[in-house]
């Protein structure tokens, strides 16, 4: 079989990151024993990507902006602890 890239799989998914993650968690997927849709002897990234550019694995569009972005609506909670200067003189 030929190599496959990342720019295989731009004709299904335009952003390369999106892909990178959706790849990720494919793996992860494959790893616990999901089974694969493409029949192929290769190590599970290659799995992966060539089941996103068979159209065969795509993301939700309503939880990759959350997926990819993680909390983008609010801000995280930030603790900071100032030091005050010690004014006393002995």
């Amino acid at each position: 079989m030929a190599r496959i890239t990342v720019e295989d799989c731009l004709n299904r998914i335009d952003n390369r990151f999106a892909i990178i993650h959706l790849a990720a968690r494919r793996v992860r997927q494959l790893r616990k024993g999901a089974e694969p849709m493409v029949v192929c002897k290769n190590k599970d990234i290659v799995t992966a990507l060539r089941e996103i550019a068979g159209g065969m694995v795509s993301p939700d569009p309503k939880t990759v902006t959350k997926t990819l972005i993680p909390n983008l609506a609010e801000p995280p909670e930030v603790e900071l602890e100032l030091e005050q200067p010690d004014n006393s003189e002995d």
